[in-house]
């Protein structure tokens, strides 16, 4: 087995991190097709539709391992609530990035599951250095950051986003291992 493998299950006391399957296509549909979740996220459209859903975890199940990681997150008792993902935005520079239903909202699984994806990354994926940005006007995600690490680099970049139609402020940040 590859030590890049993602099948292999991450797990907390509350959630597992796991590879993303067809059958997950539904609940990511239903959880991501709300205005509040992908307006957060750059590349998420509004209406988040199911064949939406089934092409995000199509190009997941395709991605580069060496490059790419995917991850659903999959709450022990109430199933699939969201997806962190780690892309190279450039080589050598992996960036990570998350989103969770609007019900899973304010109860720390965002943070439990970025710690695990991080002590994942350091220590199977091997990266020492990994980078994050969230929009300015989500302070949430910014404290999920700070809790797991990250630390502000004092850059402010425009990204897109897709359900906005428009580029918004993000605040980038830093995890040294």
């Amino acid at each position: 087995m590859c030590a890049l493998d993602v099948r292999p299950a991450i797990g907390t006391d509350r959630l597992i991190l796991r590879g993303l399957t067809r059958a997950d296509a539904p609940a990511l549909a239903e959880l991501a097709n709300d205005p509040g979740v992908v307006g957060m996220t750059s590349q998420m459209p509004h209406p988040y539709a199911p064949a939406d859903a089934e092409g995000f975890i199509d190009r997941a199940r395709r991605a580069d391992p060496r490059v790419e990681a995917n991850f659903a997150v999959e709450h022990r008792q109430f199933g699939l609530v969201g997806v962190l993902a780690f892309d190279e935005m450039a080589p050598g520079k992996a960036e990570v990035g998350y989103w969770l239903g609007r019900p899973f909202w304010g109860r720390g699984y965002a943070t439990e599951a970025l710690t695990a994806a991080l002590r994942w990354a350091r220590a199977d994926w091997r990266r020492n250095v990994v980078w994050a940005g969230h929009f300015a006007d989500n302070r949430a995600s910014g404290q999920v950051l700070v809790k797991a690490g990250f630390l502000y680099t004092g850059d402010v970049e425009w990204r897109p986003s897709a359900a906005r139609g428009e580029p918004v402020p993000t605040r980038m940040m830093v995890w040294l291992a």
